[in-house]
């Protein structure tokens, strides 16, 4: 199964071009995701979804120079479409709720094929402020938290677990053996 219809690149790629805020919350997380590459003694790490790699960026200072190995994985941007390779440390934030339903699978079982040590989840549950250039929301799945936990416990062991409010929830899971 696909991890995105080409159709579904497009509308997101001109998102992404057409609106310079899409695609750059992941920074504000920043304090939260560096002592965990610390604390899991993570050699590599993989904005999985990283957009405009403003997590990257924001954590510059704290992981370079550290013999960190650092990838940026965006399927809608030209130049960080190339599958990743796996990595110590995974980073998914706001990008599940935005994937189309019929890929969730394959996307969480990717994400489970990136991520060797553990991997942060941010996760929306609440419709987007944006919406695509179809008419559509751009959170595609629109989920409680409930609904989400089967789908990563099916793959993932949850490590840490918060319901930051009504509409967003943070998950450190690490993978389970494979099948």
């Amino acid at each position: 199964m696909a991890l995105i219809t080409d159709n579904y690149r497009d509308l997101n790629r001109h998102l992404h071009e057409s609106n310079p805020e899409y695609g750059t919350s992941a920074h504000k997380w920043a304090a939260q995701i560096a002592p965990l590459i610390e604390q899991f003694e993570s050699r590599s790490v993989l904005d999985y979804g990283c957009g405009k790699q403003t997590l990257h960026k924001a954590l510059a200072g704290i992981v370079d120079g550290k013999s960190i190995a650092w990838q940026n994985y965006d399927p809608a941007i030209e130049g960080l479409d190339t599958p990743p390779d796996p990595a110590d440390f995974v980073v998914c934030s706001d990008v599940l709720e935005h994937i189309e339903p019929d890929c969730l699978d394959a996307v969480l079982d990717d994400l489970r094929r990136c991520t060797l040590k553990a991997c942060f989840l941010l996760v929306a549950t609440g419709p987007a402020v944006k919406t695509l250039a179809d008419g559509r929301n751009a959170h595609l799945i629109i989920e409680s938290y409930e609904w989400w936990l089967p789908r990563l416990w099916a793959r993932f062991r949850l490590y840490r677990f918060i319901d930051l409010d009504d509409d967003l929830f943070m998950a450190v899971v690490t993978p389970k053996s494979s099948p």
